[in-house]
């Protein structure tokens, strides 16, 4: 396991200071607040602590209220909302200085037979035949950027199929990107674990695709400023974030300062295992 590995699962580790709230601390980001994935897999991780381990996640549904600020704990208050024979249901909120920044909903199901089909899988090339992060990101990013966008992905080996968004800057294209990714490192046997880190790179890279239809090269590049707004997650089949998982994301519309992104998260063995859709602020800088 890589160092940025281990300390991303020390950061998911959180400390508990009292029956059914938890605190957490932050990691660097590229833009000067709390990275959102890493609030939600926390407020996750809180929910799920909560849980017998028989009743793993099947869904969450979140509004980001405020930026976190890095340099203060994240306080995740747990409301055990139902705890029925199938279902399970908790509220978290998420408190910096004592104003509520995250508000997650999540529920968790006891495993059952039922009827079962899923979409198939797009098309995608085999993720060993891709570049690296480390090979794509310094052929079109400034160094120190570059750098920056490395390290706070270093504990993921996230690669993109096609170009990002910043490597075609001024050029609109179809609003649609896939990335393969997987942990930099094997994990434990915890199905919590690792459905919380697939919440946290979801994250990284959904609303893209609103970025390659205006030919915009994001947040790297400062061409537009933005921030996500509400997140929602169904898992529909167990998965290992360890192995590598196709992300194929699109955006179906922009309007009004936001933009939407909708996913679907594949095993490379073709089962459906995530349906991810978000909103968020995505605005020109005047």
């Amino acid at each position: 396991m890589n160092q940025a590995l281990d300390d991303l699962l020390v950061l998911l580790d959180l400390e508990q200071i009292e029956e059914d709230i938890f605190r957490g601390v932050s990691r660097s980001a590229l833009v000067p607040r709390v990275f959102g994935g890493q609030v939600a897999a926390q407020a996750l991780v809180a929910a799920g602590r909560t849980v017998p381990d028989d009743r793993p996640a099947h869904s969450l549904h979140a509004y980001f209220l405020r930026p976190g600020d890095p340099g203060a704990p994240i306080v995740y208050s747990v409301d055990r909302i139902r705890d029925g024979r199938s279902f399970t249901t908790r509220r978290v909120v998420a408190v910096q200085h004592g104003q509520p920044i995250f508000h997650l909903s999540a529920s968790f199901q006891t495993y059952e037979e039922g009827l079962e089909h899923q979409a198939g899988m797009p098309p995608a090339p085999a993720p060993e035949t891709l570049p690296t992060a480390a090979e794509t990101l310094p052929r079109h990013l400034p160094p120190e950027v570059a750098d920056r966008l490395l390290e706070t992905r270093a504990a993921v080996d996230l690669r993109y199929v096609d170009e990002p968004p910043w490597a075609t800057v001024g050029k609109p294209r179809e609003p649609r990107s896939q990335v393969w990714f997987r942990t930099d490192g094997k994990l434990a046997d915890d199905s919590l674990l690792h459905v919380c880190l697939a919440t946290y790179v979801s994250d990284m890279t959904l609303l893209d695709s609103v970025l390659l239809a205006h030919g915009r090269g994001g947040w790297a590049v400062g061409d537009v400023v933005g921030a996500s707004l509400d997140h929602a997650m169904w898992f529909h089949r167990p998965f290992r974030a360890d192995e590598w998982l196709l992300y194929d994301q699109e955006s179906p519309s922009s309007s009004g300062g936001r933009g939407l992104g909708q996913a679907r998260i594949w095993t490379q063995d073709g089962r459906l295992a995530v349906t991810v859709i978000q909103e968020g602020v995505v605005r020109v800088p005047r």
